[in-house]
């Protein structure tokens, strides 16, 4: 069986449908095929995102939302905490989505849009026609799928084998990596107005644990420690301990496991017919794990994109540099800013991370963003910070 359009997403989580909603609604034929059955399952995050960047791309549905949170709470080691409100915390809280709703919602948007979208459809290779890709080879329900198209947009995770058949490094190294465990806990104890950050070597070495409410006594709580600093299992048997201490009396009612990049910016996203989006890309935020709406901005760019350069004929890596440019100029620069605070982060020391977070017991961070804390921790702990001046001045 063959088809034929302008462009094939491999991939249908929130980058590879805001991709293929893009590019339709620019005019263009769009194919988007997914793997599994059903879109948005697996959930494989804790579903926070920021409520203002969400609101900038998609109008966020009722159903989407699980809970909304008041702010953010840090724990060092010790037990001292403070508190971030929702607008100043982070891209990943302000929002927990119902992630199977949401992922769903955003693939219907994108074939209302104009793509076909088809499940259960495995990307086995790219087609290529003197050395450049021309299609995706693919298999649909036991059965053989040639689809014909001049620019692929490879959506498809952590372990993208669209980039590898492009040519583009995607390697990562055990340093560069998270090995994460979250469970869905019902527990009295979960406070549903706060998301939770816990640190401590002890807990997730060089990573942190969290929670994310989603309501009624429900929350994703999980784990993430660095690959370099992990070994078979290590962050489901750490997450059970720290339920165990942390949520005594909780049931847990789900399961799941995965990677999740924390390098800086992919040297390169593009090849010959190729742009890469979200996890593919290493767009996840290297000190967070965050890329929820990275990953959805990089596929509105790749789209748009995608539509300039089928129109102007050229979609060699030269003809899609603008995608490049544009998702570097945003995403890239805090992608990089960081990567440099999580590689100085995952050194500190448990009595590191209880100075710093001790030190802030007096300061008013209410209305401060991260940046605005950096300069106050800077302030107050400079001979800890030091190597990190460039980046809070």
């Amino acid at each position: 069986m063959s088809m034929k359009c302008d462009v094939v997403v491999v991939g249908a989580g929130p980058g590879g449908s805001m991709a293929a909603k893009a590019a339709a609604q620019a005019g263009l034929s769009v194919i988007m095929v997914e793997k599994r059955q059903e879109i948005g399952d697996p959930v494989r995050c804790a579903e926070g995102v920021g409520k203002w960047a969400l609101c900038q791309m998609v109008k966020p549905e009722p159903e989407w939302i699980a809970a909304e949170v008041k702010g953010a709470r840090i724990y060092a080691p010790d037990g001292t905490s403070i508190v971030m409100s929702e607008d100043k915390a982070g891209a990943e809280v302000g929002y927990v989505l119902e992630r199977k709703i949401f992922d769903r919602a955003l693939a219907m948007q994108a074939a209302q849009s104009g793509a076909k979208v088809m499940v259960k459809t495995r990307a086995l290779g790219l087609q290529k026609k003197d050395g450049v890709p021309c299609g995706v080879s693919a298999m649909r329900a036991g059965e053989m799928l040639q689809i014909d198209a001049p620019l692929i947009i490879g959506a498809d995770g952590v372990e993208s084998k669209v980039g590898r058949w492009a040519g583009i490094d995607t390697t990562l190294r055990l340093q560069d990596i998270e090995t994460c465990a979250q469970f869905l806990v019902h527990d009295p104890a979960i406070d549903d107005e706060y998301t939770e950050f816990f640190l401590g070597n002890s807990i997730a070495p060089a990573g942190y644990a969290w929670s994310f409410p989603k309501g009624e006594k429900l929350a994703n709580v999980g784990l993430e420690i660095l690959g370099s600093r992990s070994k078979p299992g290590e962050a489901t048997r750490l997450l059970k301990e720290f339920v165990k201490t942390h949520y005594p009396g909780g049931r847990v009612l789900e399961m799941v496991v995965g990677g999740d990049p924390c390098t800086g910016p992919i040297e390169s996203a593009t090849a010959d017919g190729v742009m890469l989006v979200g996890d593919a890309a290493r767009q996840s935020d290297p000190l967070t794990g965050g890329g929820i709406l990275s990953a959805m901005q990089a596929g509105i760019i790749a789209g748009q994109v995608a539509a300039k350069a089928l129109a102007a004929g050229d979609v060699s890596r030269a003809g899609l540099k603008e995608y490049e440019d544009r998702w570097r100029e945003d995403i890239g620069k805090h992608l990089a800013r960081s990567y440099e605070f999580k590689e100085f982060f995952v050194k500190l020391s448990d009595k590191d991370l209880n100075q710093l977070l001790g030190s802030l017991q007096k300061e008013d961070i209410s209305k401060m963003d991260l940046r605005g804390m950096l300069r106050v921790l800077f302030r107050l702990n400079p001979k800890l910070l030091w190597e990190l001046r460039h980046l809070v001045v």
